[in-house]
């Protein structure tokens, strides 16, 4: 019963704008907009799954990752 009363070990990620949005296309934008990064040198933790990994993969070029 014990085991069950504690939440599952998730991964998390360490995301940081590295770039700009400047000049990024807008479907870039909303996607930054959805992984809740604003401004340059933010960082947000965000859960491992496919979906956030997903947003990821479509704005790379902008972004720096790690694991937490």
């Amino acid at each position: 019963m014990a085991q069950a009363d504690k939440p599952a070990q998730t991964r998390q990620l360490v995301v940081t704008l590295k770039r700009s949005m400047i000049g990024t296309p807008m479907r870039h934008r909303l996607v930054l907009r959805g992984l809740r990064l604003r401004r340059p040198n933010q960082s947000v933790i965000l859960p491992d799954t496919a979906q956030v990994r997903g947003m990821i993969q479509k704005v790379n070029y902008l972004l720096e990752v790690t694991h937490q």
